[in-house]
């Protein structure tokens, strides 16, 4: 009884996370952005254009997070149209002060669920080397190497994941 108690209790005490689709770009999103760019000195950076024709694409998006009402986190998928069957998973970041609530697996859930309902097989990422927790994340979550399979300069690291 006490056990069930305690479990009753943590799950209380969890803070209340949302992960919501965009329907378009707002300011949430492209603070997020620029914090993610900032972050890892990104050279190749998506325009508010480019990033609302995702937005805008029926087979890719823009997932944010919400923890406590305030936006912490996001990740974008995009249709890979050189790759049958298949999305990128881009962009994923969450603020250092909301780590470790589970944001990240929300996120990708979020992302994983919507792209088997679009009919998509696989998600590609890329990556590179320093970023060691973010690559760990992605291999626990059944991300395997592959081959290059986009011209980012920055990348090192190549996974998919088959989600078909």
């Amino acid at each position: 009884m006490l056990s069930k108690v305690r479990s009753i209790l943590s799950e209380a005490q969890k803070p209340a996370i949302r992960i919501v689709r965009l329907s378009e770009a707002n300011d949430d999103a492209s603070r997020l952005l620029e914090e993610y760019y900032e972050a890892l000195s990104v050279v190749q950076r998506d325009t508010p254009d480019a990033i609302q024709k995702i937005i805008s694409d029926a087979s890719s998006g823009m997932w944010v997070a919400y923890l406590r009402e305030k936006a912490v986190g996001c990740v974008i998928l995009r249709r890979l149209s050189s790759i049958p069957f298949a999305g990128e998973c881009k962009r994923l970041y969450v603020r250092l002060e909301a780590r470790g609530n589970g944001l990240a697996g929300a996120l990708l859930d979020a992302q994983e669920a919507f792209a088997r309902s679009k009919g998509l097989k696989w998600i590609y990422l890329d990556s590179y080397d320093d970023l060691k927790a973010a690559i760990a994340l992605y291999k626990k979550r059944g991300y395997l190497p592959c081959e290059r399979y986009n011209d980012n300069p920055q990348a090192t690291v190549f996974l998919r994941k088959n989600i078909g």
